[in-house]
């Protein structure tokens, strides 16, 4: 038996400064960075020793924040300034009905809790959930505004928190600190920046599971997923700390009589970045450290269903030694999305999401002057031929289904070629062995959607893609967990798709793995090229001339031969990109 294993081929689809295109990006815009470990540094680290440096940031005595184990992780707090946001009795799986898990108090959250939810009623109780405040000039500052935005925990669809909308105010407040700040630290050399990383990067890893654990209570997915969130972004960070080589320039002598020229890569000044809800500190990673290591200053909007990890690297960073106003954080939906847009101060901006937010911000953004990264939709798909390996129904069933789907490397498509759609069966048993639940039970494989809408939305593609000939092979609609009242849907699998079935079009982003035909690999390779989408792909197969020929002639971003894509596919990476501010 032969392992052929090639390296990812990276030609991510990417709307970049003024270059829009369906096909890959700029050649002058990407770099290849290929992160092979994906299991978490540290894991030996006691979680009660864990809770203590976020407990006190947060003003409250280390012996009175412990974890303990009952069948899951659940918060055990004395601390009487923080008790009453917490539920009385521990979360387990098997209890009648499971309290939210509570945030621990930080120096982001702050309890004066004013104006009106999203559903538009009164936000202030006694007992109200904390409300985020933004990272401004190196402090957070109370928002003022009274529109507020609820932060849920995925599994029971509890409040745990409220994000406001800042303010055009506050906004510009960010946005002058940036400025004022950007003048000075691009003064400083870029070893001392580089320091300031090696700072960083050291204070992540002592804080990874209290990040990981903010992961989980907000985003949902299980600890082991939320861990791998942090370690990836952390070795971003890793790579800001030798940022230099990135930042040489260029010089030809004698470029005409006597005349050399010299080229220099400079910063571009205040920098922006959007993130989404699936991967709360890894996009935040992929962004602020590699900008502000190459001299400029930065703002970022962390997504507001997931804001609680960014805010923790804010103040690991501030703690690492960054200067004040060089990183800002501002909170907001749709109204915060456009100033970053709109602000003449604000030079580019980065961000990763859905299309239809990526191309608004692209186009918005680029009518402005900005240079905008947008890292877009996806549709993976993976083709099984004939003489697949025997560990292919694993490798399919782990990289369509873990993190619930929701992330753009999900393996969401199947090609099977001639007989190999014999495996299809296989899938489906390793598919039954996952145990879908709630992120902080032991065991559990897939965790909830971020929102009832998002299940919604997955649950109906479903049942679209049946009503247009889909085969039902795996129904994982209707997935009730006991003692969760939260966003669950099992895993799915529809086969005889047909590439213009909804299921095929459409980005489902939920635990649903389509099931698709080819007579030939050719055939195969024409339908993945003709789907708009192009960010990873992976071929099984035992021969390496039907390899070298799908890597050499499929167009997508990444390429993955039997076991390499057990590892792009399913834990769901995508750092291929340098970020607009490293263009000059």
């Amino acid at each position: 038996m032969m392992a052929f294993r090639l390296p990812g081929l990276h030609r991510r689809r990417s709307l970049t400064g003024a270059y829009l295109s369906s096909r890959g990006t700029s050649s002058s815009a990407v770099t290849s960075v290929l992160l092979r470990t994906a299991s978490s540094p540290r894991t030996g680290r006691p979680l009660a020793s864990a809770s203590s440096s976020l407990a006190s940031r947060a003003g409250v005595s280390a012996s009175h924040v412990s974890f303990k184990r009952t069948g899951e992780l659940s918060l055990a707090f004395t601390a009487t300034s923080i008790s009453s946001h917490l539920p009385s009795t521990s979360c387990r799986a098997n209890s009648s009905l499971a309290s939210a898990h509570p945030l621990p108090a930080a120096p982001w959250l702050t309890h004066n809790t004013s104006g009106t939810d999203s559903m538009g009623t009164s936000a202030v109780t006694s007992r109200s959930p904390p409300k985020y405040a933004n990272f401004i000039n190196g402090q957070f500052v109370a928002s003022e505004s009274t529109r507020l935005i609820d932060v849920t925990d995925p599994a029971t669809n509890s409040v745990i928190a409220y994000v406001p909308q800042s303010s055009t105010e506050e906004m510009q407040m960010a946005t002058d600190a940036a400025k004022a700040a950007y003048l000075k630290w691009r003064e400083v050399p870029v070893q001392q920046r580089q320091r300031i990383m090696l700072q960083l990067q050291g204070l992540i890893r002592d804080n990874h599971d209290e990040l990981a654990y903010l992961i989980t209570a907000e985003q949902g997915k299980t600890l082991s997923d939320a861990r791998g969130d942090v370690f990836r972004g952390l070795e971003v960070v890793e790579s800001a700390c030798s940022i230099g080589d990135l930042l040489l320039g260029e010089t030809i002598e004698n470029l005409a009589d006597g005349l050399d020229c010299v080229s220099y890569r400079q910063p571009l000044g205040v920098c922006s970045g959007v993130c989404p809800f699936n991967f709360p500190a890894m996009i935040p990673l992929w962004m602020f450290p590699i900008a502000i290591t190459a001299g400029n200053s930065f703002i970022i909007k962390p997504s507001e269903k997931t804001p609680g990890a960014c805010m923790m690297l804010a103040q690991l960073a501030k703690e690492a030694g960054l200067p004040d106003g060089v990183l800002n954080v501002i909170h907001g939906a749709k109204d915060a999305v456009d100033y970053l847009c709109d602000a003449p101060d604000i030079r580019a901006i980065s961000f990763v999401g859905s299309n239809t937010t990526g191309e608004y911000i692209h186009a918005r953004g680029t009518s402005n002057g900005k240079r905008v990264q947008a890292n877009l939709g996806a549709k993976n798909h993976s083709v099984i031929l004939p003489d697949y390996p025997k560990t292919t129904a694993k490798a399919i069933a782990g990289a369509a289904f873990g993190a619930a789907g929701q992330r753009c490397m999900a393996l969401s498509a199947a090609v099977f070629v001639g007989d190999a759609k014999a495996v299809v069966t296989d899938i489906v048993e390793e598919a039954k062995k996952f145990t879908v639940g709630c992120g902080f039970t032991e065991g559990v494989d897939v965790g909830p959607l971020i929102s009832p809408e998002s299940k919604t939305r997955v649950e109906q593609l479903v049942t679209q893609a049946i009503e247009q000939g889909a085969k039902l092979e795996l129904d994982g609609r209707g997935t009730l967990v006991n003692g969760y009242t939260g966003n669950f849907v099992a895993p799915t699998i529809l086969s005889n798709v047909d590439p213009s079935n909804i299921a095929h079009k459409e980005e489902i982003f939920g635990p649903v793995l389509v099931c698709l035909e080819a007579n030939t690999l050719d055939d195969a390779i024409e339908l993945i090229n003709n789907n708009p989408y192009g960010n990873g792909c992976a071929i099984f197969t035992q021969n390496g001339a039907c390899a070298r020929k799908f890597q050499h002639e499929i167009d997508v971003g990444q390429v993955g031969i039997n076991g390499e894509c057990s590892f792009v596919l399913r834990y769901g990476y995508n750092c291929t990109m340098v970020p607009p501010f490293l263009l000059t």
